[in-house]
């Protein structure tokens, strides 16, 4: 049973890598989509942001190659594939979702998001950097696109305004990256993904600027770094 769940996790990280191949890509949604249509939502990170999946794609591809060849048996990896299957066989279906129906796809980003969490929360310890770091790197990056997610679709429904939405969506997000963060401190790869999508966010609003979204995500962006620092800075003297 655990060689097959570590085939469906090879199988599933796979099929998630590629899933981009049968679209055009995704870097948000389009103004087009909603009642009230977004254009350059402040929530939402600069383009050049989403070049992250990247790293993502290829970094969960060697973890879940190396977890089916070396430790598919290994009781390390075990309690951590379950959730990890099911937000990748969710993902790879979440870029056709999110081209025809945002609401649907904001459902699916945030249940990826908890079960990514859950994932890296229930990684072992061994070789961390093919197991929890790769993990790490993705639930931080959809914690983070969570709450873009989530801003624009407030927004874009007339809910909220554009402003309110980001504020209060960038403040949850934060919240949960901290929760997450002091849960799992070792795993930097979950709280640099939630600053790279942040300074993204800084990024976007520097035409204007608009100073309340810049401060806040500059906000995280400190509180998440100097978090990490002593999470490291314990670990070197411990």
């Amino acid at each position: 049973m655990t060689k097959i769940l570590a085939l469906v996790v090879l199988i599933a990280t796979v099929a998630f890598a590629l899933s981009p191949l049968a679209t055009i890509g995704f870097n948000g949604f389009t103004p087009e989509q909603f009642p009230v249509p977004q254009n350059n939502p402040p929530v939402q990170p600069a383009g050049y942001a989403f070049s992250i999946w990247g790293l993502i794609y290829l970094w969960l591809i060697v973890g879940a190659g190396y977890g089916f060849w070396r430790a598919a048996d290994d009781p390390d990896w075990r309690a951590m594939r379950p959730p990890l299957a099911i937000s990748l066989i969710i993902g790879t279906f979440w870029i056709s979702t999110a081209k025809a129906a945002p609401v649907l796809a904001t459902v699916m980003i945030i249940v990826m998001a908890v079960t990514a969490i859950q994932s890296m929360l229930r990684a072992g310890h061994r070789k961390p950097w093919l197991q929890a770091w790769p993990v790490a790197l993705y639930a931080g990056w959809l914690t983070a696109a969570s709450g873009v997610a989530i801003g624009v679709l407030l927004a874009g429904y007339a809910i909220l305004s554009a402003q309110s939405a980001a504020i209060i969506c960038l403040i949850a997000v934060l919240a949960v990256a901290l929760a997450v963060q002091t849960a799992r401190p070792r795993e930097w790869g979950y709280p640099a993904a939630v600053i790279w999508a942040l300074i993204g966010v800084i990024v976007a609003n520097l035409t204007g600027p608009n100073w309340p979204v810049i401060l806040l995500a500059a906000l995280g962006v400190t509180a998440l770094s100097l978090r990490a620092m002593q999470s490291i800075k314990k670990e070197v003297y411990s």
